[in-house]
């Protein structure tokens, strides 16, 4: 019988109170500034609201309420929590009550809505692509588009050794068009432009689920209010925030092992004939094929070898 794991793992429950990240936490811990019950905490613990907690000699501070806002990303802006980086996403919101981070990103030189939270919970079932979450974007590129790039745009293109998950694609004008997709992989939408010989000369995502960016200026953020909080509850209520929910793919440009090796039955039969035929093939563009039979002992003698036997490939 398998037994149910119970609270919070620690470096998550530290990260959540919002005094730091959970890899400043892991650090914590391990350097044994993390006590648990006046016990020194090992990594991986797991806690409760029960469990007394202190970090560096002083009780840690009741996790905050969520919060939950959607920000007009200027383009230039980078989409990391390190301070140290002078145009990072946390300094450019400039949110003062507690620690907060974003759902996702958008690269650098991309401007448009993006999430920022101190919900570590919410982030994957946003961002998976299992659970189907829409994220829209309108996008422009440096030359005339056709029905082809629509066509082929919308039911997928080869990415970072994948196949992209067929998109809705419409387009807007000559060289601009809308993409909804339900996933996120790095630079998908400019990899998928170049793909088919077009650049992206401005991407800007405007609706992540219910939320659309509006009239929200660039560069301004905005808390979400409780209508919206209630029906992205309801959208994510049966989704998955963990990885493992989603069932494994097969990669569409690897072959397996065995699709390599099986011989057996029928592809063994078949096997056998087109050796056959590409051995006819080569004699005949060498000397002409007699009416004989080829055998077995024939075909295993190269002209030129002495008569010694060549092993079959």
């Amino acid at each position: 019988m398998i037994q149910e794991v119970s609270g919070t793992r620690l470096n998550k429950y530290i990260s959540e109170t919002g005094i730091c990240s959970r890899r400043e936490a892991d650090r914590l811990i391990e350097e044994g500034r993390v006590k648990v019950n006046g016990r020194i905490a090992d990594i991986g613990l797991r806690v409760t609201d029960a469990d007394f907690i202190a970090v560096s000699g002083k009780p840690l501070k009741a996790k905050p309420a969520p919060v939950y806002l959607a920000y007009n990303k200027p383009i230039g802006v980078i989409c990391t929590t390190d301070l140290e980086v002078p145009e990072n996403i946390v300094s450019a919101v400039n949110y003062r009550k507690g620690r907060i981070f974003p759902v996702g990103r958008l690269d650098k030189p991309s401007e448009g809505l993006i999430f920022l939270t101190n919900d570590g919970d919410i982030v994957n079932k946003i961002l998976r692509a299992g659970n189907a979450h829409d994220k829209e974007y309108i996008v422009s590129v440096d030359k005339p588009l056709d029905t082809e790039f629509v066509r082929r745009m919308s039911s997928g293109i080869p990415v970072l050794g994948t196949l992209t998950k067929p998109c809705k694609v419409r387009q807007l004008s000559p060289t601009s068009f809308n993409i909804i997709l339900h996933q996120g992989l790095n630079r998908q939408i400019r990899r998928m432009t170049e793909y088919l010989g077009y650049n992206v000369t401005r991407l800007k995502r405007v609706r992540i689920m219910n939320i659309s960016l509006g009239s929200l200026k660039v560069g301004q953020w905005r808390l979400l209010n409780q209508k919206e909080l209630a029906i992205i509850t309801a959208m994510l209520a049966d989704s998955s925030s963990t990885v493992d929910a989603e069932p494994k793919k097969k990669n569409h440009f690897k072959q397996t092992n065995a699709a390599k090796t099986d011989t057996s039955g029928v592809d063994k039969k078949r096997s056998s004939r087109k050796l056959k035929s590409a051995f006819h093939k080569k004699s005949a563009g060498t000397k002409p094929v007699t009416g004989k039979r080829l055998g077995k002992k024939s075909m295993g003698k190269k002209k030129g070898s002495g008569g010694k036997s060549i092993k079959r490939p």
